[in-house]
């Protein structure tokens, strides 16, 4: 992270040597520098709703089209399998594009592009989090679904308060993975018109003709969001490991 920075530092110095450069479009001493940084973080908050909101219904749905894939049945494994490989085999900015225009057309249902692009993201991303899912559940011993049965625990509640819990310890850098994942594939849902993060560049870009200075402050802000969320994660590993130990 500090080489990152120094060498980000590093080429805004060489750039300000240069006449050809605009930075005082972002400079937060004018009060026109101070209104276009302000214009841009406020996209800020639907970045993080809607990258939030879509890992939160993907997980579930992850999870969901996981537990058949550990099934006995063929047909359960093969619903798994479909699933999964269809939905993967999708590029994400076509499927945001399919839910927000083709899906009116299909269902007769309109969304708004916050919730059309959440479909999307959220879509897109639980096959990748039914992988993580089953990789994780697999991982557990035998012997804890024999201790389970020998308890009389149905199921459910095998899953519940046996093999998830620690499946999700297991499987918890690969979910903070997909979260740092969905914060940056966020940004293609710019191309339906949400308010986020490089929507806000891009109509900053029209107005102020200065790409280069413009997007380098979007990157630094994806740097930021990403190295917040990259910590909370290790925090919360550091975390359980200390519960576990305890």
């Amino acid at each position: 992270m500090f080489r990152i920075l120094t060498l980000l530092s590093f080429t805004l110095l060489l750039s300000g040597c240069s006449g050809n450069w605009g930075w005082y479009v972002v400079d937060p001493t004018t009060p026109t520098g101070m209104t276009n940084l302000k214009f841009m973080a406020s996209g800020a908050y639907n970045t993080i709703l809607m990258s939030v909101t879509a890992i939160s219904i993907s997980v579930v749905v992850g999870l969901l089209v996981a537990l058949p894939g550990l099934s006995t049945k063929r047909g359960w494994r093969m619903f798994n399998r479909t699933y999964v490989e269809i939905v993967r085999a999708v590029p994400i900015l076509v499927l945001i594009l399919w839910v927000y225009y083709g899906l009116p057309t299909l269902s007769g249902i309109t969304l708004n592009v916050f919730w059309a692009g959440v479909l999307a993201l959220a879509l897109s991303d639980s096959a990748f989090q039914a992988e993580i899912f089953r990789a994780g559940i697999q991982s557990i011993a035998r012997g804890q679904y024999e201790a389970a049965q020998t308890i009389s625990l149905n199921y459910r509640d095998t899953m519940r308060y046996v093999i998830l819990p620690q499946a999700i310890r297991r499987i918890l850098p690969a979910l903070g993975n997909q979260l740092v994942y969905m914060l940056k594939m966020s940004s293609l849902v710019s191309v339906i018109g949400m308010q986020e993060l490089t929507r806000k560049a891009n109509e900053l870009v029209v107005v102020e003709y200065r790409p280069l200075e413009i997007y380098t402050i979007l990157v630094l802000e994806y740097l930021v969001l990403i190295l917040i969320v990259s910590t909370g994660v290790r925090w919360l590993e550091r975390r359980l490991k200390a519960s576990d130990t305890a």
